[in-house]
């Protein structure tokens, strides 16, 4: 079957869509792209399509322009399959939060796919297209593609505008791939990285040639493992995989060594007050006023139509568009910028974000990468977190730090557990060196039996 006829039959099953489209609807000329299918994360505009970012809020909202990452993928040839499904404006660990319902994984239906790139993650996992792009702001691109069993890559910060992108975190949010083979998301990744004048923090930095980058020589490589990653809570085969892929990058010639990061603890809770206060700020634009859900109430008797308040609008129209889980970020995030705990909390947590950075500057010093889990545990069950939501956030765990240090950082499959769910390792390098990350994928990937 093709990718658009994977995408149509094993939808209904996983709901990994929110629209699929026709194979003609955005074929473009011949490029280096050619053949090449792609899914789009519903956060991303594409103009003509739309635009709802797993929200009710826009449920009926119609992009009036493309991103700049997706339109360089059409004017290279690629075609579009459809928008993905994803948790309510990216935030969430397990896409469960989507007002559109909740995505499943393929490996096992009752598990979640991880979030909130969930639906992009599936339809790569399930060949409903060769690259799908999703969105890493704490780990939403790395965590599913952990759970799901394929390549998840998050370039660095600035690599790839986000004009386009619909803001969580302005300071965080990373466009990103995922894909079966790290050539996919190489070539990829080539076509949509670069500066771009719309959009003020994409880099001025040269981009190599990742495709053909994927078979440098890893020899003479140090790899660093910070003991941080390796505490309790980690499962016994998402360990024993770990170790196993220790054991090929000394095979192929790295060499391992023991480091620290040593604010690595303070990683979540640092993660939450900067992402949910920027939240709070970029969501403030859905009013009810200017696009998506307006909710006025019928007038009272006596009540000149119309002349419902201007905040009773507001407060309608967000109690009734917004999901819980969106409402929390925005209360938390409202919260730590509010006059009396601004300093308490917000401009405190960018020293330490400050901090947090530093330690990655200083450890690659010494090493030329480093190697943890992905995820402490595979997939977990369909509503098994819903109710706490600390437990969800600790998911995130291995792979906020990134985020908040902006460097580039690789999930790859390394395997299965006892239960045959899949397991991700995650590689972490310097701003700009995605090079090294393809490079250090493919040994990890060397032999693994279900990835192609």
């Amino acid at each position: 079957m093709t990718p658009f006829e994977i995408a149509h039959s094993r939808n209904g099953e996983l709901n990994a869509f929110l629209e699929i489209f026709d194979e003609r609807r955005f074929t473009t000329h011949d490029g280096p792209l050619s053949g090449m299918t792609i899914a789009v994360k519903d956060v991303l505009a594409l103009k003509g399509a739309r635009l709802t970012c797993g929200s009710k809020f826009l449920e009926d909202f119609e992009s009036l322009y493309t991103a700049t990452c997706v339109q360089r993928l059409i004017d290279a040839g690629a075609r579009i399959v459809g928008k993905t499904n994803m948790d309510e404006f990216a935030m969430g660990s397990s896409n469960e939060n989507s007002a559109y319902g909740p995505v499943k994984n393929p490996w096992d239906t009752n598990r979640v796919p991880g979030g909130s790139s969930g639906g992009s993650a599936v339809a790569a996992a399930i060949g409903a297209c060769d690259v799908a792009l999703g969105t890493d702001t704490g780990g939403s691109i790395r965590q599913p593609a952990a759970f799901c069993g394929v390549v998840g890559m998050k370039p660095t910060y600035g690599r790839i505008s986000r004009y386009g992108l619909t803001a969580f975190a302005s300071s965080f949010d990373t466009v990103g791939t995922f894909s079966r083979t790290l050539e996919d998301a190489a070539r990829a990744l080539e076509i949509m990285a670069g500066f771009d004048p719309m959009d003020s923090t994409s880099a001025q930095v040269e981009v190599p040639k990742y495709s053909e980058g994927l078979n440098r020589n890893v020899k003479g490589l140090t790899i660093g493992i910070p003991r941080e990653y390796f505490g309790e809570g980690i499962e016994t085969d998402v360990r024993r995989l770990i170790e196993e892929s220790k054991e090929k990058l000394q095979e192929a010639g790295c060499t391992l060594i023991d480091v620290s990061l040593p604010h690595s603890k303070y990683c979540v809770a640092d993660y939450y007050i900067l992402t949910t206060a920027e939240a709070s700020s970029n969501l403030a634009r859905f009013d009810g006023i200017r696009y998506g859900k307006r909710s006025v109430r019928p007038p009272k008797e006596g009540e000149v139509q119309g002349m419902v308040s201007l905040e009773e609008t507001y407060r309608r129209s967000r109690t009734e568009g917004f999901g819980r889980e969106v409402k929390r970020r925005i209360m938390l995030g409202t919260y730590v910028l509010s006059s009396g705990y601004y300093d308490a909390y917000y401009t405190r947590a960018q020293k330490v974000r400050r901090l947090i950075a530093k330690d990655f500057f200083d450890v690659f010093q010494s090493c030329d990468a480093l190697l943890t889990p992905t995820t402490p545990t595979t997939a977990f069950r369909l509503g098994e977190k819903v109710s706490d939501p600390l437990a969800m956030y600790l998911n995130d765990i291995f792979t906020v730090s990134a985020n908040l240090a902006g460097v580039p950082a690789i999930s790859v499959p390394v395997g299965l557990d006892g239960k045959g769910l899949p397991v991700g390792a995650q590689l972490i390098a310097k701003h700009f060196d995605e090079e090294m990350l393809f490079a250090l994928g493919k040994e990890i990937m060397q032999n693994l039996d279900y990835a192609d």
